[in-house]
C-alpha cells in the first residue's frame, strides 16, 4: 500500500492497483470506521465474498459521506470507468437497459467502494447467463411488532420444509432485522419460474404455521407474523449480498451462517471489526454452495397444484406489467371500499 500527496491510497487486489481516495473518511461513526477501513474488510474476506458473487451484476447504493449523509442508487457504471472494468447490459421491468457493474473480482469491489458504495445488491444470475436465475432468494422481513425471535423461528421452518423436498438451504443475516435463506440453482429456470417456486414455497410456510408466517402481500392482511417476500425474486429484482456491509452506524455485515448458528446468533453484533476473525477461525459457511446445484421442480409442482385448486399467482410489484392469472393488483381494503 503506497502513500500518495494527494490523500489517497493504492490497494492492490486480483493484480490490479485501485486508487482510494479521502481514504480517512469516517463512513461508520460508532466506532468511527474509514473508507480505508471498509477496505480492508473487503481485502479480509475476499474468498468467501468472491464465491457468493463473482460474476454476477450489482447495484450500487452510494453513500458518498458515509451513512451520516444521503445516498442514491446507481444501476449504470459511470462514463469515466477504468478500460478494464467489467459491465454487462441489464435491464429493469419496464425494459430500460443500463450498463451495471459486474463482480467480477475483488479490484471491481474496491473500485466500487471507493465511490461510496457500502454493500452491493446482487442479481440472482451470473452476467454470463442472464436467462438463467440460478438462485432462489428466501428473503424473511418481520412485520411491526415481530422480533428477531420470531424470524429465527422462520428460518427454521424454512429450513425443515427445505429438508422435506430434499433441498438444501443456506442462512445469513441481512444485516439488519431480518435473514436470508438461500438455494443455489441448476441454470435451467427463468426468473419468472424462480419467483412461481418462491411464491409456492411462501403459501406452503403460511399453510403449515399460520401463527408465525405469512405470504400476504398486502401489508394490511400480514399482522404480526413473518412475510415471506416471494418478490425478491421476480425477474430484475436484486436482493443485499453475502458478506456485503449495511448503510448502519456500526457496520453491520450480511453474514452467512451454519444453520445451528441461527438460535443465538445476534445479528448486531455481526460487524466488519468482528466478522473477518469469525472467518479466519470459522471458515466460509457458504464453502460449498456452488458444489451441488439444486433443483425447484418439488417447488413448482407446488405452485401447479395451488393454481389446479383454483388459487392464482401472488401480486406482482406496482412496476411490473400486469402478469397471467394475477389477481387485481388493488390493496383489499381498497377493493372492498370500491364495491
Amino acid at each position: 500500500m503506497v502513500k500518495r500527496p494527494s490523500d489517497s491510497v493504492i490497494v492492490s487486489a486480483a493484480g490490479r492497483e485501485v486508487e482510494i481516495t479521502n481514504p480517512g473518511k469516517v463512513f461508520f461513526p460508532a466506532r468511527g470506521e474509514t473508507k480505508l477501513d471498509l477496505v480492508r474488510y473487503y481485502q479480509q474476506v475476499e474468498e468467501p465474498l468472491m464465491r457468493a458473487m463473482q460474476g454476477r451484476p450489482v447495484l450500487l447504493q452510494r453513500f458518498p459521506d458515509g451513512v451520516r449523509g444521503s445516498h442514491f442508487f446507481q444501476k449504470r457504471v459511470p462514463a469515466n470507468r477504468p478500460d478494464w472494468l467489467r459491465t454487462t447490459i441489464v435491464s429493469t421491468p419496464n425494459g430500460t437497459r443500463s450498463r451495471a457493474l459486474v463482480a467480477a473480482d475483488l479490484a471491481h469491489v474496491l473500485w466500487a467502494v471507493n465511490l461510496g458504495c457500502l454493500g452491493f445488491h446482487v442479481w440472482p444470475s451470473l452476467a454470463s447467463d442472464p436467462e438463467h436465475a440460478d438462485e432462489l432468494r428466501v428473503d424473511l422481513d418481520p412485520s411491526p411488532g415481530v422480533g428477531f425471535d420470531e424470524v429465527r423461528q422462520a428460518a427454521l421452518y424454512v429450513r425443515a420444509l427445505l429438508d422435506e423436498l430434499g433441498i438444501k438451504g443456506y442462512p445469513k443475516t441481512t444485516g439488519s432485522k431480518g435473514l436470508h435463506v438461500y438455494v443455489r440453482l441448476q441454470p435451467r429456470w427463468t426468473p419468472y419460474e424462480v419467483r412461481a417456486a418462491a411464491v409456492a414455497m411462501a403459501r406452503e410456510l403460511e399453510r403449515r404455521h399460520p401463527g408465525t408466517m405469512t405470504a400476504a402481500w398486502w401489508k394490511e392482511e400480514r399482522g404480526r407474523r413473518v412475510f415471506v417476500d416471494f418478490n425478491q425474486n421476480a425477474p430484475h429484482k436484486t436482493v443485499f449480498g453475502a458478506w456485503s456491509v449495511r448503510a448502519r452506524r456500526g457496520a453491520q455485515v450480511s453474514t452467512p451462517l451454519r444453520w445451528q448458528e441461527i438460535v443465538a446468533v445476534d445479528p448486531d453484533a455481526l460487524t466488519i471489526a468482528t466478522v473477518p476473525e469469525r472467518v479466519a477461525q470459522l471458515g466460509d459457511p457458504w464453502e460449498d454452495l456452488a458444489s451441488v446445484p439444486q433443483s425447484i421442480e418439488p417447488l413448482l409442482e407446488m405452485y401447479q397444484r395451488d393454481l389446479a385448486s383454483g388459487l392464482m399467482d401472488a401480486p406482482w410489484p406496482p412496476v411490473y406489467p400486469k402478469m397471467p392469472d394475477e389477481p387485481p393488483r388493488v390493496a383489499p381494503s381498497r377493493a372492498r371500499k370500491n364495491r
